[in-house]
């Protein structure tokens, strides 16, 4: 017998302990493959939302979220462009469906694109504007050249509408939302993509969708942005970048327009959007793979700018999505496990609140001072962020008229929170001119124009100097340049040196009966001191001296004047307040003016004597009724009567109704009016179209001509009234108790 030498025994131990050793690590692999395809199995996949820009077709989107929500199919991403991503930011936020389809019934055309900022945030001397018969269109005049805004409308508007269907307020991290987001939009100075990850979601979405030449762009980044159609209108890649495995592709198509609508540079202009649209998401249909979903709403001829009927859009994506229901049914998950899912996305969004500020920084601005600015911001450093109070500011920074766009971010720096804001001036300013039409008639045959222009000249100095001329010719001819200095970089005090030169027509009536026309020349010069209530008023103190000349144009001789010119010198004293919604329709809020005249021989007046005048206006509204209660007063303060040539002229419509326009002359006015108005229509690029119904008293004490009505003067009128882009449309009718009636024609204020 022989037996293996210890060499022999050694080595086959050693191989024995090998093949143990290999056959532990195969079963700890086999295990290991086991594990991992278990859990493959197991894990859904990512699924993405991918919602194409169309404008006013993207409404049904919300039909495709429908049968999404249905299904039980979750959505774990959303990308969007355009209108597809005020969609996506709605649903991401946590809006719900319903919620969404109640949001999408109250826009409107109008609601989007006719630019109403807040009248009561914007700064008083803007406010005092609308008193007269300018318009809104505004020009930049700079170095001899006209300058226009960058697009039909500045977008503020929109972004008003699209913060109400924003859930979570605030600056924020995208990843952060109960659904992950990304938006699209394009760079106009690289003509690249952008992708939006973080930001303040109505910003954002307003970028995505700022169709060039319509929505004015969007600056953000110190990037100039627009429509993210033009790169990426349906944003696959996007998906896949936030690790998409199943892609749902919602294309709404872009509709090119027929040789017959190719008629103006408008349409030519939007056929070149569509074409480059259009070849941009024909490379991303191109990039689906087998197992993502691609669902085409057939919208038809449904055009992209009919905003005045969103809804009808809902039912197209409802039956589209069904089409597919078998491919999304597959990605369903079980009823608890999606209510779950569904319940912690539509929990809302805590805005960003609590987190204390340190600094409060401008980016760098070429004309106005951002301490200027900063007076206006209420938010300040060392207090946590609150967010109405955040939104409000930035209304307020927009109100003053010297930006095109106010957004703010919020920042980490070395362990310190920086609330940025980007306020970007207007590319057509700091100079402005604007413009202005009115018409009247009485339908009779007696009819009166006037037009005007307005320069202004903005930020001529650090404190926030405006040098404001105006002209106007017509019934009245008038000149007016006065220069507004604030005192501090807060503007809480300011003087104003100003100088007019006006000529006008004054009628004079015995009843209803004209019996002479006055032409009256008015010369003169004024230094006010005033201190400014921000948007709510100011208040005015100073002196005024000139001439006034007046002269017999038709009428018997002895009504001509006894002295062609009288000397003027008085103390002037001013207040204005103003926090109307609206200030020839208005719905809710109040205004109201107080004005006293002291004028002495002692600084060189003709006459002594001090007049005083008041009026208010208030407004309340119960959904379309509303109810104004306005009153109007003055007369002589002390025992002196009121010269001839500066009595109270009163009458016309809503200013005792039935009586010609000024037929009213005397030394004391008290009048009280009570307006009831529906608004007909608010579907529409008007601002509103109104009913109304004007009940009036009042009471001119002291007339002029004998035989004018005296006692309670009780008068009414109907009206029709159109707020209009260029002003104010009345058209009414108006009866005095007496008997006097009279109908109205008004383009600009009555």
């Amino acid at each position: 017998m022989q037996f293996p030498s210890c060499a022999s025994v050694d080595r086959s131990n050693r191989l024995n302990a090998s093949d143990a050793l290999h056959a532990s690590f195969v079963r700890a692999g086999l295990a290991l493959l086991l594990l991992v395809f278990a859990s493959t199995a197991l894990a859904r996949p990512t699924v993405c939302l991918v919602l194409s820009g169309g404008g006013a077709r993207g409404a049904a989107h919300i039909g495709v979220l429908k049968v999404i929500e249905e299904l039980r199919v979750p959505i774990d991403c959303i990308a969007g462009t355009s209108m597809g991503s005020i969609v996506g930011a709605a649903y991401a936020g946590g809006m719900s469906i319903d919620e969404m389809q109640k949001a999408i019934g109250q826009i409107s055309s109008r609601a989007l694109f006719t630019e109403k900022l807040p009248r009561q945030e914007q700064a008083i001397r803007r406010k005092l504007d609308d008193r007269s018969i300018l318009f809104g269109l505004e020009l930049g005049l700079r170095d001899g050249d006209f300058h226009l805004p960058k697009g039909a409308i500045t977008g503020v508007q929109l972004e008003t509408v699209l913060r109400g269907l924003v859930k979570a307020e605030g600056y924020r991290r995208f990843d952060e939302l109960p659904i992950r987001y990304r938006a699209v939009a394009t760079d106009l100075v690289t003509g690249r993509a952008v992708v939006f990850d973080h930001g303040e979601l109505a910003n954002v979405m307003r970028a995505s969708m700022s169709v060039p030449g319509v929505i004015a762009p969007a600056e953000i980044d110190g990037m100039i942005l627009v429509d993210g159609g033009l790169t990426d209108n349906l944003p696959v890649d996007v998906a896949r970048a936030m690790g998409a495995d199943v892609v749902i592709a919602v294309n709404l198509g872009t509709p090119l327009m027929k040789r017959d609508e190719l008629t103006s540079v408008l349409g030519v202009t939007a056929q070149m959007i569509n074409i480059l649209t259009e070849q941009n998401v024909r490379a991303s249909l191109a990039s689906l793979r087998p197992g993502d979903i691609l669902i085409e709403p057939e919208l038809g001829d449904f055009s992209a700018a009919d905003f005045d009927d969103l809804p009808k859009t809902i039912p197209i994506g409802v039956a589209a999505a069904r089409k597919v229901a078998e491919r999304l049914a597959a990605l369903s998950l079980p009823a608890e496990e999606y209510a779950a899912l569904r319940h912690r996305q539509l929990t809302t969004v805590v805005a960003d609140q609590g987190q204390v500020v340190d600094e409060i920084r401008f980016n760098k601005m070429a004309h106005v001072n951002p301490d200027a600015m900063q007076a206006l911001v209420q938010t300040q450093p060392g207090q946590p962020i609150d967010q109405r109070k955040l939104d409000r500011d930035m209304l307020r920074l927009f109100g003053t008229g010297d930006f095109e766009h106010v957004n703010y971010r919020l920042l980490e720096e070395a362990g310190r929170r920086v609330l940025n804001i980007d306020a970007v001036e207007k590319s057509w300013g700091p100079n402005y001119l604007r413009f202005g039409l009115g018409l009247g008639s009485d339908l009779q045959g007696d009819a009166f124009f006037n037009i005007a222009a307005s320069y202004r000249r903005t930020w001529i100095n650090s404190l926030g100097g405006e040098w404001r001329s105006d002209v106007q010719m017509g019934r009245t001819t008038r000149l007016y340049t006065e220069l507004y200095q604030p005192l501090n970089v807060q503007g809480h005090w300011f003087v104003a040196p100003s100088a007019e030169l006006e000529r006008s027509s004054v009628d004079l009536f015995q009843g209803s009966q004209r019996i002479a026309r006055y032409k009256v020349r008015n010369a003169n010069g004024e230094l006010d001191l005033g201190a400014n209530l921000g948007p709510y008023g100011e208040v005015r103190l100073g002196y005024l001296g000139g001439a006034v000349n007046a002269s017999l144009d038709t009428g018997p001789d002895e009504l001509a004047p006894p002295n062609d010119r009288i000397s003027q010198g008085a103390l002037v004293l001013r207040g204005v307040v103003d926090q109307l919604d609206n200030a020839n329709f208005p719905r809710s809020g109040y205004a109201g003016t107080a004005h006293v005249f002291a004028s002495r021989g002692s600084l060189g007046a003709t006459d002594d004597y001090t007049k005083w005048d008041a009026d208010f206006i208030g407004a309340y509204s119960i959904d379309r009724h509303t109810f104004h209660v306005a009153l109007k007063g003055g007369g002589a303060i002390g025992s002196g009567d009121l010269p001839r040539y500066d009595l109270f002229q009163w009458g016309g419509f809503l200013q005792q109704s039935g009586y010609p326009l000024g037929a009213l002359l005397g030394e004391r006015l008290a009048f009280g009016r009570f307006v009831y108005t529906y608004k007909l229509l608010d579907r529409t690029f008007l601002d509103g179209v109104y009913a109304g119904v004007s009940l009036e008293a009042g009471h001119m004490g002291r007339p002029l001509v004998s035989g004018s009505p005296t006692g309670v003067l009780k008068s009414s009128a109907v009206f029709l009234g159109f707020d209009t882009l260029i002003g104010p449309l009345y058209i009414g009718y108006g009866r005095a108790a007496d008997g006097n009636q009279s109908g109205y024609l008004y383009l600009g204020r009555p």
